[in-house]
Formats: structure tokens, C-alpha cells, sequence
């Protein structure tokens, strides 16, 4: 298990930025039952916790090929991104899920040269597809994608191969398995509801229309 992983995972769930209910499942926007519930945008409110995920990104960066400009994916990445290009002296854009309805209609805000290479960061993966969605407005505006970076994934089968299948290198500061040992070693969870959560990982999709029935 990587360190810095390990750490990350136990700074959110130390805050509650990730809050895990294996009995109690939480219902999310896609009506899909999950015994986990990810906001990252919490341990903006802890300087410390703050500090020590900006310098997280900042190493883990130069996993990545040489890179222009930072870009954050509206609204979750737009702090994150913030960070780390501060942290690195880069310039910053975001880019937001649709272009504004008035004004100059951007999707992209911020200055943009063409040709910039871009690292596009994230707080989550899920499915991966606002993210790429993101990279595929940055192409479009004639900016090179070099990578993805993000602060936690849930690891699903789906993202790894939509990203495999753009060619996009993607990365993150922490992941589920990660998460889950940590909460294990935190007493967190004991091992019956450990075995819940990777239940659900392999297929979230099953298990939640599962636990729909026998709940009815």
C-alpha cells in the first residue's frame, strides 16, 4: 500500500470528507445505492489537511510529462487545481460542465494559449466521464491533454477503460482499496462490512439493485 495513499485516505475519512455506511447505504444523483459518499471539497475548511493535499499534488504532478498549464474541472476540481498551479507557479483555467448562457459563452474560463500542454485536475473518479468530457474541451480549444490528475478514485472497471480508451494517463493521490484498509486499520469498519464495501466495488451496479430488493 502506497504511503501518501494510505495517508489521504486516512486524512478524509479523519474530516468525514468520506463517509462510509456499509447498513445504511446513500442514494446517489444517478438513483444508484452506494455504501460510500465522497466530498472533497470538505478539507478545503482544514488549512492543514488543505497544505498537505496541495503538496501531494505537487509531487504527484511529476509523475506527469511536462505541462503547461493546470486546468480544474468545474466546480469540485476548481479549488484543487487552484493549489496546485500556485503551488507550481502555473497558470490556471477551469472548465465548466456546459458554457455560460450569456456573456462570452465560455466553457473555458481563464486564458488559454493554443498549443498549451494541459494537466486537468479532479477531486473524484467515478465513471470518469466529466473529466473527460473536460479534456475533450480543452482539445477543442486547441490545447494538448497530457494527463489527468485527481485526489481519489472509486477504481471502477468503466473509468479505467474510458481513459485507456482516450489515451489519457490518469493518476490519483489516493483509491478505494486504499480507503478501505485504512478504515479497516481505523476501526472504522469491522470486517464484515469491509467485505460489504468490496462487494460493492466489484459491481456497484448489481449490488445496489440487491440491496434495493431485499429492502423492499
Amino acid at each position: 500500500m502506497s504511503t501518501i495513499a494510505a495517508k489521504v485516505a486516512n486524512k478524509l475519512l479523519e474530516i468525514k470528507a468520506i463517509k462510509l455506511q456499509p447498513s445504511d447505504p446513500f442514494t446517489w444523483a444517478s438513483g444508484l445505492k452506494s455504501p460510500i459518499y465522497c466530498d472533497n471539497r470538505i478539507l478545503l475548511s482544514y488549512p492543514k489537511i488543505r497544505d498537505f493535499i496541495k503538496i501531494a499534488l505537487k509531487d504527484k504532478c511529476k509523475a506527469f510529462a511536462d505541462f503547461d498549464v493546470v486546468a480544474g474541472v468545474a466546480t469540485a476540481g476548481i479549488a484543487h487545481g487552484a493549489l496546485l498551479a500556485d503551488a507550481i507557479e502555473k497558470p490556471l483555467v477551469y472548465v465548466r460542465a456546459k458554457a455560460k448562457a450569456h456573456g462570452r459563452q465560455n466553457k473555458i474560463e481563464g486564458h488559454l494559449e493554443p498549443g498549451s500542454k494541459v494537466l486537468v485536475v479532479e477531486d473524484l473518479i467515478s465513471t470518469g466521464m466529466s473529466s473527460l468530457e473536460a479534456c475533450d474541451a480543452l482539445v477543442e480549444a486547441g490545447a494538448e491533454v497530457i494527463g489527468v490528475l485527481a485526489i481519489f478514485t472509486y477504481g471502477f472497471d468503466i473509468s479505467k477503460e474510458s481513459f485507456s480508451r482516450k489515451k489519457i494517463p490518469l493518476d490519483t493521490l489516493s483509491n478505494y482499496r486504499n480507503l478501505v484498509y485504512a478504515a479497516r486499520d481505523m476501526d472504522f469498519i469491522d470486517d464484515e462490512q469491509m467485505a460489504t464495501l468490496e462487494a460493492w466495488n466489484k459491481d456497484p451496479k448489481s449490488w445496489s439493485e440487491n440491496y434495493q430488493q431485499t429492502d423492499q
